[in-house]
């Protein structure tokens, strides 16, 4: 592969998109050592790829930019969420030195749907899950998006016994890390702790319908599409998060999941969603094959013109700053350089890396275009999760926003062991999946 040349090369002999999918992403390469590693980066994203939960954007337009007052005339947020505006302080409460014990793991399941309302859900509805064919385990949490030192970050309150087995494997096994979220301590995601400057030990004011300031555990990334941090049941009772309007549920590997999704749905009342947060097994970490379950079909990729004017706005970004969390237009993380560049052609893509994984067909490497997108494992927390993305210009070369401390930059394409594939966005899924995630 030659250099780049600016002026987006290659995009002219785009003149027919692919549709096919391609094989599993973690298998295809180029010809080893045709580009040199790069060192690890990572931009603000925890999961699977997959959707996250849709009812937790009633508040935090532009999550998860930086703290900002509520602007004049805005609508007032439901009372179960927090308020744009800063709630009273409180005290917070004192720490036993002695941590307490939690259960042992026990088997580890996946979470593969979560069900999500703004009110409590009926106990019913979790009993009626359980018994479900292809259900293998349901645990009812809360959830909420409260600002973590200033910046939107949806949380999960659990019983930290119960919902371990349903976190990413390495958090799972944790123990010191549940440990620390039973004992009041605030558990983050691998990406927000080392890119948004909460190492374990340190604070965070956390503003709920209240606010606290909580402990940070050890870093952990809870294994859910979007979710950055994990708290006690008893705290999120404390910030205000309403009781148990969210389950997670994880599928038997035979289950169809938007079959799976549609039955749950009868047993649920009308203001609950039902989010597929994995990727049905058997497909590939993009969109699977048109028609296949629990992923929409491909109905029209981006078109030359679309990928034109988004590889014109990426490149006039070149020498911004990374910022954990931001989407632009002056400073950017990975995903936000995305979904920036993409609004600029008018389409419409999700926030976060792990999502915009599922825009569009896989697309083996020997026949990447620009405009393709590239993803990354970066994260020793969920080694299986995307947790990087950037932006293929074509002739080898890529754009991305890497890491704090660094600019947007146009460099070799990465094909290391930290690669996990590739997708050709179809406007059609990005808009889907948008609307179904955080």
């Amino acid at each position: 592969m030659g250099g780049y040349a600016p002026g987006v090369a290659g995009v002219a002999t785009r003149t027919v998109k692919r549709v096919e999918q391609g094989g599993g992403l973690l298998h295809e390469r180029f010809p080893a050592g045709r580009f040199p590693r790069r060192a690890r980066r990572a931009c603000r994203v925890s999961g699977t790829a997959a959707g996250a939960l849709a009812a937790l954007l009633a508040v935090g337009a532009g999550w998860p930019g930086g703290a900002s007052a509520a602007p004049q005339g805005a609508k007032p947020v439901p009372v179960w969420l927090l308020s744009r505006s800063a709630p009273p302080a409180l005290p917070s409460p004192s720490q036993s030195p002695a941590l307490p014990t939690v259960a042992p793991l026990r088997q580890a399941r996946p979470a593969d749907l979560v069900v999500v309302s703004a009110t409590s859900l009926p106990p019913g509805a979790l009993t009626a899950i359980r018994r479900m064919h292809d259900v293998r385990a349901a645990e009812a949490v809360d959830a909420a998006q409260v600002r973590v030192n200033g910046k939107f970050v949806a949380t999960l309150g659990v019983d930290p016994s119960n919902f371990r087995r349903f976190a990413a494997k390495p958090t799972a096994r944790d123990t010191a890390f549940w440990r620390s979220v039973a004992g009041g301590a605030l558990g983050v995601s691998y990406t927000m702790g080392k890119q948004d400057k909460l190492p374990p030990g340190s604070s965070a004011v956390v503003a709920g319908r209240r606010i606290e300031t909580l402990p940070v555990g050890r870093l952990g990334t809870v294994g859910i599409g979007g979710i950055d941090a994990v708290i006690s049941d008893t705290v999120a009772d404390s910030l205000g998060f309403p009781e148990q309007n969210a389950i997670v549920i994880s599928a038997s590997r035979q289950a169809s999941f938007s079959g799976l999704a549609k039955r749950i749905r009868k047993v649920l009342p009308h203001t609950a969603t039902v989010v597929v947060v994995a990727v049905q097994p058997g497909t590939a970490g993009g969109a699977a094959a048109p028609g296949s379950p629990g992923q929409p079909s491909v109905s029209g990729l981006v078109t030359l013109t679309q990928v034109r004017t988004m590889l014109s706005a990426a490149l006039s970004r070149v020498g911004m700053p990374y910022i954990w969390g931001a989407a632009g237009p002056s400073a950017f993380d990975c995903s936000g350089l995305v979904q920036w560049s993409f609004a600029q052609a008018g389409v419409v893509m999700p926030r976060v890396a792990a999502d915009q994984a599922r825009t569009g067909p896989s697309v083996p490497v020997n026949q990447l275009q620009p405009g393709d997108l590239l993803f990354y494992h970066t994260d020793p927390t969920a080694p299986s999760y995307i947790s990087h993305v950037a932006i293929y210009l074509g002739n080898g070369r890529m754009i991305q926003a890497p890491q704090p401390g660094m600019d947007v930059e146009v460099v070799p394409v990465d094909l290391g062991s930290d690669f996990a594939g590739a997708v050709d966005v179809s406007p059609g899924i990005a808009a889907q999946v948008a609307a179904t995630s955080v």
